[in-house]
């Protein structure tokens, strides 16, 4: 890439218009209409947008409202009988916002993350016969579809049988019983009804298929689920004490705090939305007001971070433009990082104002040049004003009548005279000119640096949230494909459970066979079914169970360490995948108090890091729950540093870096603590290990 472009990026991202466009979805029943795949979804004002290239930020930030500063210090800071925090009404938690999903046919289609007026690929392949045919037998597949899935999810706590589908048509679609019991079977199949936690009120039929389900994080009870709906006998194979996996609510006393996934990234899209219904998941809107404070307490101003946001997201577009346009992916036949890129725009950009400066300074060298010739050349002619004026006026006094030659001369003289007039007038206009340009130019001259050392500090708060969304250092991040997933994003409001999302996998494991304790060390296969050898992680007994079918969802991290053996080996793609892919690292610090000292209607504050190299260190405290506990984050290389600390070490630093924002006397000390910075070797690759202990 030439210097010129390198050194315009963000003004040629900009002008391309790749900054932010938006693109309209066409109107229902053309080609642009759908949800699935990379197609447009809903925004919360109903309106159709192609998603950003760039990741969103999970933390939007915004100067908190006059309206949540009402508390007094006496009522922020109460010692009185342990509080329980009440939220806002949910118009309260609106914040102006109101989430917009699709009605009707098309928000069954939508809900279900498929195209109400288009069948999906994997459609088009199960039913070959109606892709074949003309636009209205295909138009009565896709109403019988939207239909049956507009049954289930009106009703998801009670199984949607095939008899019920057929009743619930319209009479001109009742004819057609036949294609309606086809769209049921493949909707049960592929899981877009009838799954989750429901009552089951047909006969199931048992079929000799027995399974053997390795996990019992969400993706093992779910797959648990549903193969037993399909009659297969299944067993659950867990090494730890409980199910969950990654999810897991610390639970004591009046404390509550998700040690793992805590957040439901929108419902718009998201299956979740069902579970939700199905076992009363009390969700509450995440406020995404984020006030952001420095080290010493002072809330960074509004204007401040606002102006290093923009430049945040002007840099993400410009790696966007950098990466997608330019095609600057590889520097040396190796690959280049998000962080690398980002890095690279800001010394671009610095390097911008340098030339800026260089510039500026070189356009008041010139105008300090022509500034001493003019005032050189006023005195030249001021010299020859007053010599001409000699001349003049020796040549004014001989007695008239003059000679032709004495005359001559006299007005000569008084031609030279006035002309040198002008030119001083002429002159002192232009010194003038210079100098009124001198003043302008050194009154307004470029910014001497790209970022100050403060503005700098927010960016990298920014960067931090960003190492948070996608749990790993920025430099480990593909340039080119580490915002993919923009396009399978749920739609809606970020929402919490503030009893806990241990319910949802709890849920889940009713009615199932879950064997606890139980670390499997082998899987031997073959055509004919398999075996699976365990160690119980209590006793340290073995044990041999066997299966036709053998289903692992063990974490990545698992597979990579090679802890489970496979007989035979997996075949080499599929270490090679295994080996390449990657998963991230977030670790979290909960903290519980007796009482609450930080504003209880705000439901996240930043911490804003005095060097790049801690920017993600207790960056984030989330208040989530009704009971006053705060759960600190770490995140990029701070999350791997603070693995090797002691549990007292990472306390007493979260400590001090409340203290330095709400001052030492308000902030009391710990009444219950829950680490989450140690390895688990049953998970490897999980975010979190609790070691709860009192402080």
């Amino acid at each position: 890439m030439a210097e010129s472009d390198a050194g315009n990026v963000v003004m040629q991202a900009e002008e391309s218009g790749e900054l932010g466009e938006l693109g309209e979805l066409g109107e229902p029943g053309e080609e642009g209409d759908g949800f699935e795949g990379t197609e447009m979804w809903p925004d919360a004002e109903g309106i159709f947008r192609r998603q950003s290239q760039r990741k969103k930020p999970r933390v939007e930030y915004r100067e908190m409202d006059e309206q949540l500063e009402r508390l007094t210090d006496e009522e922020a800071l109460s010692t009185e009988k342990f509080p329980v925090l009440e939220y806002s009404s949910e118009s309260e938690q609106s914040e102006g916002e109101e989430e917009w999903t699709p009605s009707g046919l098309h928000g069954a289609a939508f809900s279900s993350r498929l195209s109400a007026t288009r069948m999906s690929k994997l459609e088009k392949r199960c039913f070959s016969d109606i892709d074949r045919q003309d636009a209205k037998n295909q138009k009565a597949f896709l109403y019988i579809r939207n239909r049956i899935l507009q049954l289930w999810l009106d009703k998801p706590k009670q199984e949607l049988t095939c008899d019920m589908a057929v009743a619930g048509m319209e009479h001109a679609y009742k004819n057609n019983e036949a294609l309606v019991r086809r769209v049921h079977a493949y909707l049960t199949r592929h899981g877009l009804i009838n799954f989750g936690v429901y009552k089951v009120t047909s006969q199931v039929k048992k079929n000799p298929l027995r399974v053997l389900v390795i996990g019992a994080g969400v993706a093992g009870l779910t797959a648990a689920r549903q193969l037993q709906s399909f009659g297969s006998e299944v067993v659950i194979l867990e090494a730890r004490d409980r199910v969950g996996g990654r999810i897991g609510t610390f639970r004591k006393g009046p404390y509550i705090a998700d040690l793992g996934a805590m957040v439901v990234t929108g419902l718009g899209g998201n299956p979740i939305s069902v579970l939700v219904k199905q076992i009363g998941m009390e969700l509450y809107k995440i406020r995404q007001k984020c006030p952001l404070y420095e080290s010493t307490g002072q809330q960074v101003p509004k204007n401040s971070d606002d102006m290093v946001e923009k430049e945040f997201n002007r840099l993400l577009e410009a790696t966007t433009y950098l990466s997608h346009e330019l095609d600057v992916n590889h520097v040396d036949g190796m690959p280049v990082s998000l962080g690398h890129a980002l890095e690279l725009i800001i010394k671009l950009q610095e390097r911008q104002v340098k030339e800026k400066q260089i510039s500026h300074c070189k356009h008041i060298l010139a105008l300090h040049s022509q500034l001493s010739a003019t005032r050189k050349q006023l005195s030249e002619t001021e010299q020859q004003i007053r010599e001409t004026h000699t001349h003049y006026e020796t040549a004014r006094n001989v007695p008239e009548p003059r000679s032709f030659e004495d005359e001559f001369e006299y007005r000569c003289c008084h031609r030279d005279l006035l002309a040198h007039f002008k030119k001083f007038d002429d002159l002192i206009e232009q010194q003038e000119k210079l100098e009124l340009q001198l003043v302008e130019a050194e009154g307004n001259g470029p910014s001497d640096v790209y970022l100050t050392a403060k503005d700098r500090q927010i960016l990298d708060w920014h960067f931090a949230n960003l190492e948070f969304a996608n749990a790993t250092p920025l430099r480990t991040l593909s340039l080119k494909h580490w915002d993919q997933d923009d396009d399978f994003e749920f739609a809606g409001n970020h929402l919490t459970v503030r009893t806990g999302y241990s319910l949802l996998p709890s849920s889940l494991s009713e009615g199932l066979d879950i064997r606890l304790n139980k670390a499997v060390k082998k899987v031997t296969y073959k055509a004919s079914g398999g075996a699976v050898t365990t160690v119980s992680t209590t006793s340290g007994k073995s044990e041999t169970f066997e299966a036709d079918v053998i289903l692992v969802t063990v974490p990545l991290g698992v597979l990579k360490e090679s802890t489970l053996q496979f007989d035979p080996p997996l075949p080499e793609w599929k270490n090679v995948v295994i080996q390449r892919m990657g998963f991230g690292n977030l670790n979290k610090v909960v903290l519980c108090f007796d009482r609450c000292f930080w504003n209880p209607k705000v439901n996240l504050f930043g911490h804003v890091a005095s060097t790049t190299a801690s920017r993600g260190e207790l960056f984030l405290f989330w208040n989530l729950y009704k009971a006053p506990v705060l759960i600190a984050l770490l995140a990029g290389d701070a999350a791997t540093r603070s693995e090797t600390f002691q549990d007292h070490v990472i306390i007493e630093r979260a400590l001090r870096v409340l203290k330095g924002m709400y001052g030492s006397s308000n902030v009391p000390q710990v009444r219950l603590y829950c680490s989450l910075v140690y390895l688990n070797i049953l998970v490897l690759s999980v975010y979190f290990s609790s070691h709860v202990k009192h402080w």
